[in-house]
C-alpha cells in the first residue's frame, strides 16, 4: 500500500469529487471506474459492479470489467440482508461465496456497500484479491458510502444546509481568546456552505491554555457532522479534566462508531503554559511550525489520524516558545491551493511568508496568509476548506 498520508489524500480527493460532480445517469458507473483505477492496487480491488434495485432484486447494470459476479441478487438472500443492514459488508465467510458465484479455487473475496436516494437503491460490489487488509477496506467502504449517499440526497436538503451552517458557526470561536503574554487569532473559510475544518480554544487550570485545529475527511455536510462530534467530544472530555491523550483516544473510538461521518480526522492539540512551554499531540495533522529567531521547527505527527483504527497509539511531545516566536497552525487547504499551472502554494512558501511578517499581530499575519494564498489561486473560489491559527509570544 502507498503511505498512509498519500492514501488519506487520495481518498479525500475522491470524496471531494463525489461531493461536487453531477449525479446523472452514469454517475455511479464513473465512480466505480475511478475507485478501481485509483485504489485497485493499494486496496487489492480487482473488479467492481453496480447493481440497481428493481422490485425485490438487484440487477447488475454496470461492470468495470468482465467478471463472474451474478447478473441478479435477490434481496431475500442472507448475504444481501447483511449489507442492507450494515451499509457495508466484507463477505469473508465461505457460506456467502455461493451467491456471488465465486469458484472454490478463486481467492477473490466479495465486498459491498449499499447506496440510497429517494430515486433509487443501489449496491456497489467489489472483488478483493488476496492480500486485502480489513481496516483499510472498512475505512474505504464506509467513507465512499457516506459520500455517495450524501451526494445523491444533496439536491433535496438545500434548506437543511442553512441550519447546518448555523450549527457549525456556533462550534467555531466567536472571538480571539486572551491569554497573558500571547497574541492569538484564528480564521476558517469552508469551501462549501459547511466544511470539515475546525479550530477551538480551551480554558485549563490557571497558567495554561488549550487549543486545537483539525480537518475532517471529505467536504460539505458529512464532514460538518464529523466536526460536530469531534468538537463536542473534546469539550466534554477536557471539561471533565481528562488528560489530552486519554481524551483523544476516547474520541477516536467515537469516530469509529459514527455512521454519519466520513470516519477520519487529522487533529493537532496543544497545551500552552504562560512560561512558554507547549505540550502537544499531533494526530496525523499537517505539521504546525514554530518560527523562533532564524529557526523554524516543525511540530510533526505523534500518532495517526483519528478514526482510522479502533485502537491507536498517541504520544505527547514538547517544545518551548521563547519571546518573539510565532506558532502557525493550518490545514491543507492553505498549502495545497494551486495556481493556473497546477503548482501548489506549498509549506515552504507559507513559512517564508510568515518570516517576512513575523513582527505583525496574529490577526495581521492570518489576514496576510489568506489574502496571499487566495491571490495565488487567481482569486478562484476556495476548492478546499482553509483554516489558520496564529499564536505569538509577546
Amino acid at each position: 500500500m502507498s503511505t498512509p498520508k498519500t492514501f488519506y489524500r487520495q481518498l479525500d480527493a475522491l470524496l471531494a469529487r463525489i461531493a461536487k460532480d453531477g449525479s446523472g445517469k452514469d454517475f455511479l458507473n464513473s465512480i466505480m471506474i475511478e475507485l478501481e483505477n485509483n485504489f485497485g492496487r493499494d486496496l487489492a480491488i480487482v473488479v467492481g459492479s453496480v447493481y440497481e434495485q428493481r422490485d425485490k432484486e438487484f440487477i447488475r447494470t454496470f461492470s468495470s470489467r468482465q467478471n463472474h459476479l451474478p447478473g441478479r441478487l435477490a434481496m431475500s438472500e442472507p448475504a444481501i440482508e447483511q449489507v442492507l443492514k450494515h451499509g457495508s459488508y466484507i463477505y469473508d465467510h465461505p457460506e456467502y461465496r455461493t451467491i456471488f458465484q465465486i469458484p472454490l479455487q478463486d481467492l477473490m473475496t466479495p465486498a459491498a456497500i449499499s447506496v440510497t436516494s429517494p430515486e433509487g437503491h443501489w449496491l456497489l460490489v467489489f472483488g478483493l484479491k488476496d492480500g486485502w487488509v480489513r481496516e483499510e477496506i472498512t475505512l474505504f467502504l464506509n467513507a465512499v458510502r457516506t459520500a455517495l449517499n450524501y451526494r445523491l440526497f444533496s439536491d433535496l436538503i438545500g434548506g437543511e444546509l442553512e441550519r447546518a451552517v448555523q450549527i457549525q458557526k456556533s462550534l467555531l470561536p466567536k472571538s480571539s481568546p486572551r491569554f497573558e503574554g500571547f497574541d492569538i487569532h484564528g480564521h476558517s473559510i469552508p469551501a462549501e456552505l459547511v466544511g470539515g475544518d475546525f479550530y477551538e480554544y480551551f480554558e485549563f487550570e490557571e497558567g495554561s491554555f488549550g487549543f486545537t485545529i483539525g480537518d475532517a475527511s471529505g467536504h460539505g455536510l458529512p464532514a460538518a457532522l464529523l466536526v460536530r462530534d469531534v468538537v463536542i467530544g473534546l469539550r466534554m472530555g477536557l471539561a471533565s479534566e481528562y488528560k489530552t491523550v486519554y481524551t483523544l483516544k476516547k474520541l477516536n473510538k467515537v469516530i469509529q462508531r459514527s455512521t454519519y461521518s466520513s470516519n477520519f480526522v487529522s487533529l493537532f492539540m496543544g497545551e500552552l503554559e504562560k512560561s512558554g512551554h507547549l505540550f502537544y499531540v499531533n494526530a496525523g495533522h499537517p505539521a504546525p511550525f514554530l518560527l523562533s529567531g532564524d529557526t523554524i521547527s516543525d511540530l510533526g505527527p505523534t500518532g495517526i489520524v483519528l478514526g482510522f483504527m479502533k485502537d491507536i497509539e498517541l504520544q505527547r511531545s514538547h517544545i518551548y516558545m521563547p519571546s518573539g516566536s510565532v506558532l502557525v497552525l493550518y490545514t491543507d487547504g492553505i498549502f495545497e491551493r494551486q495556481n493556473a499551472q497546477e503548482e501548489q502554494f506549498g509549506e515552504e512558501t507559507l513559512k517564508s511568508l510568515v518570516r517576512d511578517h513575523r513582527n505583525k499581530s496574529a490577526a495581521e499575519i492570518s489576514r496576510i496568509i489568506f489574502e496571499t494564498v487566495f491571490d495565488f489561486g487567481q482569486s478562484r473560489t476556495w476548492e478546499d476548506d482553509a483554516t489558520v491559527v496564529v499564536i505569538r509570544r509577546l
